[in-house]
């Protein structure tokens, strides 16, 4: 069956539809819109491009923001018929809504192969000379892990400022954390037009001003470069050295995301212009579409965002999502972006249930109060009453009389994990045990429960619920175990990593690796305890949290540290290094499993494998793109001029050959083969490699055993590089018989080519699929 992006995307560019993503009604409330304007088509008798729009196009109370460094235009807050009368000014290249985004929500340095002082964190000197940009929701600057102990000055190319605010003063920035600022106009002109229903800026709970008030922001920044810090936990739980991957990087937090409000895409663009005028080298961003729904690239201010910073040689690693394991659920889908999907890595806390019949299902907690002791309680499950209400343990939903003293066990979904608990002690429950359904399947991750609880598998609910409904008295206790380090395997594809393929261009294998990003340990704000939830009354220096949010940090600081060894690498060529070197094995040399299945992961799972740092350092070869390689992809998927202007900001002319997407020089390779087509299908794709390691070196292929009914054939099969010539192209053929060929359940078959030296491996995945005709 074909793919649906396939359908829309030919409707969309060949039947004519208008670039013009605004929803445009007859409804006059007044909305924010982003304006992509020909910044060349400023008329001389205006001093600004700021003087040309608040006379032209918007009143000056109307504008939010000016953007000028990765993107040409303005946004501003007008009704849809005046943001329609706009864009018929021919120096108006496009309009959209500003839509509302969501974030992506100690040990794993050490996982991803930084065991020590030698290799790639000594050679880079922990990246003390990059700065690391993060999008997010602030920072606690008090925190250890923002320490300028020790610290040199500044780097010179800085040109940032620290903004101050409430309960944020310049003195908060340091050596450390070299510049903060916020970005709420958007943010508040929505909450002026959303009416009831959207609060806006809480400054009950929040801080205008770059202070977090959330933990996210705090959290990420830190696992990405934060300081050592000695004796770290949550309660107990994780206890030793935190500390990010780049520990001497330097930090920059832009703040574009609020407590329970979300972020918007016009301040979010707002951010990476500044972050870009700034001079940091790596932005960090784990945000995106809370619909599932990735847009095309022209009008995905994130994308945009991204390709202009990219353009100006600063690497953007953003997460992947966290509707894993649906197949097509990877978001940041733009070649220019890293997109970071999550693993597990060797630290669990486990939690056992252990049932009146002497049964013990496996669990995770990060409960640290009084423990149950081994005492039996009775247990009760609400859903067999068949109200869905009950069985979610939603608010007012349960019987006190039905479940006072006892064990309660409450279904994953709808409200909160931990919120569930405090239902359930509401209600004079004892304890709690929250059961995974079908969609969540075998995926937990630990949480900071207030009363004696843990998460089970789906299939552990099902073998406790069918407890309950087999013995008059059900009981059970919860034995909570701690932490526990040197868990296999590690790392497993986490059950809600953004999965493949990409549902944009599916020549493009997204996500492109993964990284730890389950039960992380990192720092944590002052303002709300380890749940988040508004009584939660504790205060704690760290918190554990998990998400491809948690992973994409991890991939920003790797960037910092290789950019700092590496300086004169592009952000492709630092993407490259990560992907070729990825591991595709856990921690008993077995193939990497998917934690939704508990059977092998893919490439659609994991891209091109799981970071490892230390490889990463040496690649020995690297697939380099440069930004007239990516405007030729734009070409090959069918924009024009006009279309790709609005994400490269100069108008850019397409060969007259049209290009073929599968051609950008990318470290994976994606095969599409028509599904109608019988008999053997043959594609080539085309790469070039350039020579990062010694100047003399020989390099020849190796091509992992095809899967049945496919043949790969590499030209020439032996790459010699030299100090004159240092880079070499290569032809790969896939050929596929549609008659031996059988796909796997992901609807594709998979594979990998090497180029090997002897001492290097790098090595990129195949994917092979078919897809139905446009």
């Amino acid at each position: 069956m074909a793919p649906p992006f396939i359908l829309v995307f030919f409707f969309f560019f060949f039947f004519g539809v208008p670039l013009n993503a605004a929803s445009f009604s007859h409804d006059q409330a007044v909305k924010t819109y982003i304006f992509r304007v020909d910044g060349d088509s400023k008329p001389s008798i205006f001093p600004t491009h700021y003087h040309w729009y608040s006379s032209e196009f918007a009143d000056p109370v109307q504008i939010l923001h000016v953007y000028d460094v990765v993107f040409h235009g303005f946004s501003a807050t007008l009704t849809p018929d005046r943001a329609a009368s706009i864009l018929q000014n021919p120096s108006v290249l496009a309009v959209f809504d500003d839509h509302r985004r969501e974030l992506h929500t100690t040990r794993s340095p050490q996982f991803l192969g930084l065991r020590n002082q030698r290799g790639l964190w000594s050679e880079s000197d922990y990246g003390s000379d990059v700065i690391v940009g993060v999008f997010d929701t602030g920072v606690w600057p008090e925190r250890r892990s923002f320490s300028d102990l020790n610290l040199g000055p500044v780097p010179a190319k800085w040109k940032g400022i620290c903004e101050t605010g409430v309960r944020f003063a310049r003195t908060n920035c340091n050596r450390k954390l070299v510049g903060a600022r916020f970005f709420a106009k958007g943010h508040e002109a929505a909450a002026k037009g959303a009416g009831p229903g959207f609060g806006g800026i809480n400054e009950t709970v929040e801080f205008r001003s770059p202070r977090d008030a959330d933990g996210h922001g705090t959290h990420t920044a830190s696992t990405a470069a934060g300081r050592y810090a000695f004796k770290a936990s949550m309660s107990g739980y994780a206890a030793g050295i935190a500390k990010g991957v780049a520990p001497k990087a330097r930090l920059a937090v832009y703040k574009v995301c609020w407590k329970n409000s979300g972020c918007f895409d016009s301040d979010i663009l707002a951010a990476f212009d500044a972050a870009v005028a700034d001079g940091v080298d790596v932005i960090s961003i784990s945000i995106g579409g809370g619909d599932g729904i990735s847009s095309p690239y022209y009008l995905d201010p994130i994308a945009i965002g991204s390709f202009g910073a990219v353009s100006k040689g600063v690497f953007v690693s953003a997460s992947a999502g966290n509707d894993g394991p649906n197949g097509m659920s990877v978001t940041n889908l733009a070649p220019w972006q890293t997109s970071v999907g999550a693993g597990t890595i060797d630290r669990n806390f486990p939690a056992d249930v252990v049932l009146g019949n002497g049964k013990r299902l496996s669990g995770v907690s990060l409960y640290s109060g009084v423990p149950l002791k081994g005492k039996m309680y009775s247990l009760v499950y609400p859903g067999k009453s068949g109200i869905l209400a009950a069985s979610l343990c939603m608010e007012n939903s349960l019987d006190s009389t039905m479940v006072k003293g006892k064990i309660v066990v409450c279904d994953r979904g709808s409200n909160p994990r931990v919120a569930k608990g405090l239902v359930v002690r509401k209600a004079g429950g004892i304890g709690m045990i929250l059961a995974n359904g079908i969609s969540n399947g075998e995926g937990l991750v630990g949480d900071a429960h207030l009363i004696p609880a843990c998460a089970v598998g789906s299939d552990e609910g099902d073998a406790l619920k069918s407890y309950i409904s087999s013995t008059s008295k059900p009981t059970a206790t919860i034995d909570f175990k701690g932490t526990v380090i040197g868990i296999k395997p590690a790392p497993v594809v986490a059950s809600f990593s953004g999965r493949g393929p990409n549902g944009l261009n599916p020549e493009i294998l997204k996500p492109d690796l993964i990284a730890p990003g389950v039960n992380i340990l990192a720092a944590w704000t002052d303002a709300v305890g380890p749940t988040g939830l508004d009584s939660d009354s504790r205060k704690t220096e760290f918190n554990i949290l998990s998400g491809t949010s948690m992973a994409c940090p991890h991939v920003s600081g790797a960037a910092a540290l290789l950019k700092s060894a590496h300086p004169d690498w592009s952000p492709a060529a630092i993407r490259s290094a990560m992907m070729t070197t990825a591991s595709i094995t856990d921690n008993r040399l077995q193939p990497m499993i998917d934690e939704a299945t508990g059977k092998p992961s893919t490439p659609y799972d994991f891209g091109a494998g799981n970071l490892n740092l230390d490889q990463a350092m040496d690649p020995g070869l690297v697939y380099d793109i440069t930004n007239a390689d990516y405007v030729n992809f734009l070409c090959s998927i069918g924009y024009n001029s006009k279309i790709i202007q609005v994400i490269t900001r100069s108008p850019e002319t397409c060969p007259a050959k049209k290009p073929l997407p599968e051609n950008l020089n990318y470290p994976s390779i994606s095969a599409l083969f028509p599904a109608t087509s019988v008999g053997v299908s043959t594609k080539s794709f085309i790469r070039t490699l350039t020579n990062v390691g010694p100047p003399n070196s020989v390099y020849r292929v190796k091509i992992e055993t095809p899967p049945k009914g496919v043949t790969v054939a590499v030209k020439p099969a032996k790459l010699v590089f030299s100090e004159k010539m240092k880079k070499q192209s290569f032809v790969v053929t896939v050929s596929a018989d549609s008659r031996r060929i059988e796909m796997g359940e992901s609807g594709a078959v998979f594979g990998s080519l090497s180029w090997s030296d002897g001492k290097h491996v790098v090595r990129s995945p195949i994917v092979v699929t078919q897809v139905e005709p446009l």
